[in-house]
């Protein structure tokens, strides 16, 4: 066990969120921080239990460091050198989903070329790693590589039924293969009506309709999450942050292009959402489903 240095036990949660990007200037590079929400976070005190920090990245096509040093590497890999494993440890955090994204279905620009879940042990512990130093040493790779990002703050949504979905993926049409494995797709959501992150009733008929569509292709709930907060986007609010895994690509378009389904999209889930972004990922980590046992929450 890492322990925790003396910055974690500061009360001064204030001076905190002040530092919270560890830049030259007042904001990053890649996305606004909306620091009402960091406020909410840092003053829970670490009462509000876990929180799972969903990352959307765009990355620059060449690293571009302020300093002017002449590195002739990706943003990619820019991003690469930056990942806080240290930093992460000290707060009790890890990285729980990695995935690179295949396809963008839905959403405009950007198109996003990672997605990464980080699961804390609470929104203060993601706010007073921000003061480390051994993050504040690492976040120039994150700024040098990052052309734009979306971090969601998300807790758990209880999925009624989803513990039914469990079709043994080999006895699929669509099982996984070597040249086809398994994918996540992920689907950012904002509603015309929403509070607090429920699902709206038109939102809700759709899933009843999809899911009998899905379920004999082998979907899978990784995670539904309400999204309480942004905190670093571009203005953007959002509502939920769903994670469905099918066995193969091939498995989830027969589900995007059953008619029933489709008719069911036109009829409900259009007339529902004002936002969104759905997402093809191929997960290189993915511990997300265990992350979320002991941790869900009726919404």
């Amino acid at each position: 066990m890492v322990e925790r240095p003396p910055a974690l036990r500061r009360p001064d949660r204030d001076r905190t969120v002040a530092h919270m990007t560890p830049s030259t200037t007042d904001a990053p590079r890649y996305g606004q921080i909306d620091r009402d929400y960091a406020m909410r976070l840092a003053s829970a005190a670490g009462e509000d239990g876990p929180v799972w920090m969903v990352n959307l990245m765009k990355y620059r096509d060449r690293a571009d460091y302020p300093d002017g040093r002449d590195d002739d590497i990706s943003g990619r890999e820019a991003d690469d050198r930056y990942t806080p494993l240290e930093a992460l440890a000290a707060v009790g955090a890890e990285i729980v989903f990695v995935g690179d994204v295949e396809r963008q279905f839905l959403g405009d620009a950007p198109m996003w070329d990672r997605v990464a879940v980080v699961k804390y042990p609470s929104g203060a512990a993601f706010i007073e790693m921000q003061s480390l130093p051994e993050f504040q040493r690492q976040h120039v790779h994150k700024d040098a590589g990052m052309e734009q990002t979306i971090v969601i703050g998300g807790r758990p949504i209880e999925v009624p039924g989803a513990e039914d979905l469990n079709v043994d993926w080999t006895e699929v049409a669509h099982p996984p293969t070597d040249d086809d494995p398994p994918i996540v797709i992920v689907h950012v959501l904002a509603y015309h009506e929403s509070a607090d992150g429920a699902t709206p009733d038109e939102m809700a008929a759709y899933q009843q309709a999809a899911v009998q569509v899905a379920r004999p292709h082998g979907v899978r709930v990784a995670g539904w999450f309400s999204a309480e907060g942004t905190i670093v986007g571009d203005g953007r609010s959002w509502d939920q942050v769903r994670f469905n895994a099918f066995p193969s690509a091939a498995a989830f378009m027969a589900v995007a292009t059953d008619p029933t389904r489709l008719e069911a999209q036109h009829n409900h889930r259009e007339p529902a959402i004002a936002d969104t972004y759905a997402l093809m990922v191929r997960p290189v980590i993915n511990g997300l489903a265990e992350s979320m046992r002991g941790g869900a929450v009726d919404v």
